[in-house]
């Protein structure tokens, strides 16, 4: 599969829409957005900036474009669509979990 193909599925499940769900919204059919996904379609230039405004993602992070803060940018905002789906005593835990990742803070000089 291609990273395009990944890329596409991952935005597609962090908006949270369903392939059929797309399929309508950009006019097509959803075994089109299937084949898309498996990396056996081609995708026009057209169709990718469709997908990056519905999935709200930039072109060069569905690309693979993007090795730095832009892509970063993206990748929070895919977190950030999943974190506002849990109950507050998960979030919680999540946000423990990553104060414990992130370790002590370091004093300041």
């Amino acid at each position: 599969m291609s990273d395009l193909a990944d890329r596409l599925r991952t935005a597609r499940e962090h908006a949270g829409l369903s392939q059929g769900q797309v399929a309508r919204l950009l006019d097509m059919h959803r075994p089109t957005v299937t084949e898309i996904e498996a990396g056996r379609r081609k995708v026009s230039s057209e169709e990718i900036s469709e997908f990056a405004r519905i999935y709200e993602v930039s072109v060069a992070w569905l690309l693979g474009a993007d090795q730095g803060e832009e892509d970063i940018d993206d990748r929070v905002k895919l977190a950030a669509r999943d974190l506002t789906k849990l109950k507050k005593e998960d979030l919680d835990k999540v946000l423990r979990l990553l104060s414990t990742i992130r370790g002590p803070k370091s004093p300041k000089r």
